[in-house]
Order: structure tokens, then C-alpha cells, then sequence
């Protein structure tokens, strides 16, 4: 038997990349349409003829004029969203809240990075995105979208200056006012996309500013018939001269699905005081209201103006406002009140006349989503400020939405008890505090998964918005699991940074060739410890940065166990030829133990071996025992 030479894994490998969403838009067109891919000296491209015919249409031109909403830059912005990232996600526990055993993530970090680092680990997984992005207002945003490292990315976007010039105003009187607004939104909701699963849908808050232009962006990725409902929040109640000419109380919440047919709305129970209070009878337990029998309409049928028996065994017909002109008939035909006739109630009025009923019962399984979003219902601005004064202390945030209405539009979308939720503008948190709320109230296991800029704040306590976001969930998490402590709730979360990647990038610009090369002796930075090493390789081999993971010593060497062995990475940073075979073999017993049900893949530092000779002994036992795919980094 010969056995295979432990492949490296460059810095140029998909494995040190997001997902190549190019590749795959390619690969897909390529498995519905093969004539459709030509291959030039540039690599592929569509052939627009092909692509023309297929569609049936055989004059429309390139040049011509399409319907749609157009900007200066929306190229770029979609060609941002198919650029990969090199960059990755490093493991914070101590920032964390009950790190071992918790399913919810907050990251820090430009969310458009972010979300392509998501691609390969949660793509079609997430049931429910809610977003509350800069309402365009004319203040400052700081989305420059160029992300090249931490340091560099990190001054960029908080300390939002570049050469003493501020890279993120944004006025009024600028002419790219919606165009820049457009290019950051563009790229975003693109690649969150990609993350929806066949039956999820996406829930934007906006207001008047960008509303119409948020709709048309919608539209042009999810398809305007994947459009469900544009939700109207009346955010606060009294008047104000906020506006200038209109008190402006309400906001609107634009809903769209990744597949309509698919789509699961969910009723809701209760949504208004004036939908409960009709329910004003009872019986057995159950409410109801009586509902006329008889009822006036435009296009009256004589078929339905009968005689119904009364209990004293008089017979009456609708009462006719004008009996020449008669407009009046039951809403039950003949053959349904004759099988249904137990279910009528009868009534006298004041004057001795009777009147026929129907019990209407309260809904038990809720009623369709109203798109009307009432203040005294689901919370205003102020409650989410007060409840976020109590928690973090007064003035930490501005106008963050109240848990209310985000539990509200959980329940329509994110009605499944494990449903994963996502909001890459995460803002002081609501939403991960919501997810966390709701699942108290009914027993479920919703995960949440959360993206904030790094913006600073000026404060000393909470210096940028991402500390916000991860003390009010600290402390929210607390707060519920006080108030239910017999219910077991997942109220932690794991939190992340996002950085350049750890393994290094040749650079041939440098000076002095030969300290470049004995810098590029270990292509992994010196300063990444072995957990930030495994959670990019979780990241670009497609896992779930909550998956299990067991860690062993085996040899003296840390082994961890991710997946239940589907992948087995040993990071030490040192391994000598007398320990090749000690170690190869611990790591075949562990793989016995775990017996993964699919390949598994077994990962080593490239510098930690001795020699090549080390690295080549471990890949032959391994090998030999069934474990074929091993990789060094």
C-alpha cells in the first residue's frame, strides 16, 4: 500500500476563504444550462446571446434600458458581495457568557465581512434576519467596506477619519447621499440572502427617508413576489413636532421571504386589546361573542331571505330596513342552518322582537398577522430605552426597539422552537435579548446570531457599540434565568472578533527577500494561539462555530475532537520524530472511540514536525488506519 504525503494547506486555498460565491453562481449555471459557460482567457464567462435565447428574448440589447431601481456604484456593491474574505473570527471567551455549552454567537466586526464568513457554516440555515440599519438621517454611518486587517480596518471604522478627513460623512446637501446609503445596504442584504433557509424570510425596519428605495432593493434580490407584508410600527404615542410639518409616530418594517410558496407565517395569539375585548362571553372555559345571523349586503339573494323557527314557534325572516327594497339575508344558507341549527342562539331586543345568533369562539391556534403594529401592544421607543436603562444605565443608547415588537415578528417568522435568528446590525442587542425572552415564555431553543461595528462611543465604560451589545446580553441573560429558574435556558452566547486571517499571505513587495522567506518559514502568525487556529479552520471547512468539540492530551499534545470526529486537529507547535508514533496512534485510538459516520480529516501545524520525514511517518499510520485525508496548515 502507498500512502499519500501530508498535503499543506496554502494561503491561497479555498480552505483559507469564505465561500466563493462566483464559483458557485458558475457551478449552478453550469448544471442547469452547460451552453450557457464559455471559458475565455480570463477565465468563465456568460455567453449574453445564449443566455438571450434562453429566455426567449431575441432583440433586447445590453445597452437598452431596464426597469429598476440604478445608482452610481451598485455594480461594485454587488461585486463587493461576491468577493471573498481572507479574513477570520477569533474566539473571545472571556468575553462570553457560559462559553461550554451555549449556541448563540455575537460578533464583532464590519458585518459585510461578517456575513461572507458565514457562507460556508450557515448558508440555508437561518430561519428569521432582522436588521435595523442606519436610517440614512444625515448623520454619520461608518461602513467603508474595505476591510485589509484588524488594526487597519478597526482605526477606519471607529476612529472614521483617513488623512484627517472624515471618510463617512454623509449630509443632506451631498449628492451620493442615497447613492452611498444604497452601496453599503446593496452588498449586505445580497449575502444575507444566502443565509436564509427555503422557508425563512427577512424583516427590515426603516423609515420614511429610505423606505421606498429599501422596498426596491428588496425586491430586485428576494424577487418582488417573494414580498409578504410592509408592517406599520407606531413607535411612540402622543404628538411632537419632530418632523417639521408631521408628527412622524410610526416606522415600517418591510417583510419579504426567501421563497414565498415556502414561507411559514405563524398566527399570533392576542394582538390587540379591541380583537380580545369583543371576546366577552364564556362557556366551558372558552371565549366567544355572538354575531348577528342576519346581515346586510350590496348584492342581496333571495335564496338566502328564509323563514327560521323561534323557540315559541313563531317564524321570522332578516328585518328589511326597507322591505320594497330588500338588502337584508342570513349569512347561513337554508341546508346549513337546518344541520347546524343547535349552534343558533336566540335573542329578544327592547322591543319584544327576535334576533338570531351565532357564537363566534376565540381563535385557539391565533389569528393572521395584522399589519398594523400597535404602540400599547408591541412597544414603543421609549420602552426600549427604559428597558435598557435598567439593564446598562440612562443614555448608553439611542432609540434602541423594544423587546415587544422584535418577540412580536419572532413569533410570526421564528415559530419554530429551534429556528436560528440573525441580525447583522445588532445594534445595543434587542434581538439576541428577545430571542432569549421568548424562549422563557415558551419553551423553545431559538439560537441568535449577532454582528456589531466596533463604533466607538467616546465613553470610558462602553467604549464601542459591540461592548454594549455584549454587556446588555450578559446582563439580560442573568436577568432570565432569575425569573425562571426552573426552565432550562440557553441565555449565553459565544462571542467573536473579527481579525486578518491566521494564516499568513506571501508578500513578494517586501525589501529584503531573505527575511521574508525566513518570516514565511511558518505560514501561520506567530502571535494566534491554537483555539483562534481551530475556529478558522471551523469557518472554512463549513461547521458551526457552537459544535462540540472534546479535547484530549494525547502524547503530551492537545487533540482536539470537533464534531464528534469529524475533524481532528493537533495545533501544538512542536512535534519531534520520537513523538510521531505515540501520538499517531492516541489519535487512532480517539477516532475508534468516536467512530464518525463520514470521512474525517486530521490537521496538524506544518512547522510544529521535526522534520519531513516525522510529517511523513504520521500520514502513513494514520492512513494505514482508515484516516485519509490529512492536511497541515
Amino acid at each position: 500500500m502507498t500512502y499519500k504525503n501530508m498535503q499543506k494547506i496554502a494561503a491561497t486555498a479555498p480552505e483559507t476563504q469564505s465561500a466563493d460565491l462566483v464559483a458557485d453562481n458558475i457551478s449552478q449555471l453550469k448544471a442547469l444550462f452547460p451552453e450557457l459557460i464559455t471559458e475565455g482567457p480570463k477565465g468563465s464567462a456568460v455567453n449574453l446571446d445564449v443566455l438571450k435565447s434562453l429566455v426567449g428574448d431575441a432583440t433586447v440589447s445590453d445597452a437598452d434600458e431596464k426597469y429598476g431601481l440604478n445608482w452610481h456604484g451598485k455594480r461594485q456593491a454587488r461585486q463587493l458581495a461576491l468577493t471573498p474574505s481572507t479574513g477570520t473570527l477569533r474566539p473571545c471567551p472571556e468575553e462570553s457568557a457560559d462559553w461550554d455549552s451555549t449556541q448563540n454567537l455575537m460578533i464583532e466586526g464590519d458585518n459585510l465581512e461578517v456575513l461572507k464568513l458565514l457562507q460556508k457554516s450557515y448558508a440555508g440555515k437561518v430561519k428569521l434576519i432582522y436588521i435595523d440599519p442606519p436610517y440614512n438621517t444625515g448623520k454619520d454611518f461608518v461602513y467603508p467596506d474595505n476591510f485589509q486587517d484588524s488594526i487597519k480596518n478597526y482605526l477606519e471604522l471607529t476612529g472614521q477619519t483617513e488623512g484627517g478627513v472624515k471618510v463617512s460623512s454623509n449630509t443632506d446637501a451631498s449628492g451620493r447621499f442615497h447613492t452611498e446609503w444604497l452601496n453599503m445596504m446593496y452588498s449586505r442584504i445580497k449575502l444575507a440572502r444566502g443565509l436564509l433557509a427555503p422557508n425563512g424570510m427577512i424583516f427590515v425596519s426603516i423609515d420614511d427617508g429610505e423606505v421606498t428605495r429599501c422596498r426596491e432593493v428588496l425586491s430586485e434580490i428576494f424577487g418582488e413576489e417573494n414580498f409578504i407584508a410592509t408592517f406599520i410600527w407606531k413607535r411612540k404615542a402622543g404628538g411632537g413636532d419632530d418632523s417639521g410639518h408631521v408628527a412622524a409616530e410610526h416606522e415600517y418594517i418591510i417583510c419579504f421571504a426567501r421563497d414565498l410558496a415556502q414561507a411559514e407565517v405563524s398566527s399570533v395569539l392576542h394582538e390587540s386589546p379591541s380583537m380580545t375585548a369583543k371576546y366577552n362571553r364564556q362557556e366551558n372555559g372558552r371565549r366567544y361573542y355572538l354575531e348577528r345571523l342576519d346581515k346586510t349586503s350590496l348584492t342581496y339573494s333571495k335564496s338566502m331571505d328564509f323563514e327560521i323557527e323561534c323557540p315559541d314557534g313563531t317564524w321570522i325572516r332578516p328585518p328589511q330596513p326597507d322591505p320594497t327594497n330588500p338588502t337584508t339575508g342570513w349569512r347561513w344558507g337554508k341546508e346549513t342552518v337546518k344541520v347546524r341549527n343547535e349552534e343558533l342562539t336566540f335573542q329578544k331586543d327592547r322591543q319584544g322582537h327576535w334576533r338570531i345568533y351565532t357564537k363566534t369562539w376565540e381563535p385557539s391556534e391565533g389569528v393572521t398577522p395584522r399589519s398594523l403594529l400597535v404602540d400599547n401592544v408591541h412597544g414603543r421607543n421609549r420602552d426600549g430605552t427604559q428597558e435598557l436603562d435598567r439593564l446598562i444605565g440612562p443614555k448608553i443608547f439611542n432609540n434602541p426597539k423594544p423587546t415587544k415588537v422584535l418577540e412580536h415578528l419572532l413569533k410570526v417568522g421564528a415559530n419554530g422552537r429551534e429556528d436560528v435568528v440573525l441580525d447583522f446590525f445588532a445594534g445595543s442587542g434587542t434581538t439576541g435579548h428577545s430571542v432569549m425572552k421568548l424562549n422563557a415564555a415558551d419553551g423553545g431553543s431559538r439560537r441568535f446570531i449577532l454582528a456589531q461595528l466596533p463604533e466607538q462611543t467616546g465613553r470610558s465604560d462602553f467604549p464601542t457599540i459591540a461592548s454594549i451589545t455584549r454587556a446588555r446580553l450578559r446582563r439580560a441573560g442573568d436577568e432570565i434565568k432569575s425569573q425562571n429558574a426552573a426552565v432550562k435556558i440557553d441565555a449565553g452566547f459565544r462571542a467573536f472578533k473579527l481579525d486578518s486571517s491566521n494564516i499568513r499571505a506571501w508578500s513578494s513587495t517586501q525589501a529584503d527577500l531573505k527575511q521574508a522567506l525566513l518570516e514565511h518559514e511558518s505560514n501561520l502568525l506567530a502571535e494566534r494561539s491554537e483555539s483562534d487556529l481551530l475556529y478558522e479552520l471551523l469557518l472554512k471547512l463549513g461547521l458551526d462555530l457552537c459544535v462540540p468539540i472534546q479535547q484530549q492530551y494525547i502524547a503530551g499534545k492537545s487533540v482536539h475532537a470537533v464534531g464528534a470526529g469529524v475533524l481532528l486537529a493537533c495545533l501544538a507547535e512542536s512535534i519531534e520524530a520520537t513523538e510521531v508514533e505515540m501520538l499517531a496512534e492516541g489519535i487512532v485510538q480517539l477516532h475508534q472511540q468516536l467512530a464518525p459516520a463520514g470521512d474525517t480529516t486530521c490537521l496538524f501545524r506544518d512547522s510544529a514536525f521535526a522534520d519531513d520525514v516525522a510529517k511523513t511517518n504520521m500520514a502513513a499510520i494514520l492512513q494505514q488506519h482508515g484516516i485519509q485525508n490529512v492536511r497541515s496548515l
